[in-house]
Parts: structure tokens; sequence; C-alpha cells
């Protein structure tokens, strides 16, 4: 038996449960890149760490910077209540993006984050602004 067998897989149907829930919950770099390509922009783009300057010297086009310590209620007011918006950060060592869909969700905002975040933008070699 192997590592991988292990463990007996779940039925089909938990694990199209479990997928479902992830997929309702992230988005991936392509996903965004190519939503943002064909315009079909549906959602805010929120880069949420760093200072401005970093977010001067490289970020995602399109993406607006609002770090998750400065959203609050009065801020986010300024987008309809049932805005999506896609948190990204640094990368897999970050958790920023986490800290801002938590922050979002208990704000009773819609929110995915952007699995990857910066370093899996340049990962998949997309361009930044």
């Amino acid at each position: 038996m192997s590592y991988v067998t292990e463990y007996t897989p779940a039925a089909p149907e938990i694990a199209a449960a479990h997928f479902l829930q992830r997929l309702t919950l992230e988005t991936d770099c392509d996903d965004v890149h190519s939503s943002m390509k064909e315009g079909d922009m549906d959602f805010v783009l929120l880069h949420v760490v760093g200072t401005p300057e970093a977010f001067n010297r490289r970020h995602i086009p399109g993406a607006l910077h609002l770090r998750h310590r400065d959203m609050t209620v009065e801020r986010m007011a300024e987008w309809p209540a049932d805005t999506l918006f896609v948190v990204y950060c640094a990368g897999p060592h970050c958790n920023g993006a986490d800290r801002a869909a938590l922050k979002l969700a208990r704000m009773g905002r819609p929110v995915k984050i952007m699995i990857g975040g910066i370093t899996g933008w340049a990962d998949e070699g997309f361009e930044f602004a």
C-alpha cells in the first residue's frame, strides 16, 4: 500500500462537494488574467498588503491597493453590497489575502482569494503594472 492509497479516497459525491466549496472560495491567477483579457471583470481586484510605494513598483494591472488593515465598513461601502472582491497578497508565504478575505466575509461581503498571489502571477509569466 502506498502513501497515496493509505487512506481510502472519498466517495465521488463527497469529493464533488469539497472541490465545489474550494472553488466558491478561491480563484487562480489564470482565471483572473483570462477574465481581465476577455473584458469580463465582474469583480474588484484588491492588492491587500504592502506600502503604497511597493504597490506602485509592481502590482497586477487593474488592481486597487487596499490593505486589509485599512478595510472598514465605511470604506467598503464605496461598492455595492453584492460586489465580489478578489484579494491577493505576495504569495503562498503571505497570509494577507486570508486576513482580508476573513475581514470582508465578516462584513458580509462576497470574497474570493486569488491563490498564488504575486508569486503565482509571476510564475504564470503575466505582466505587472
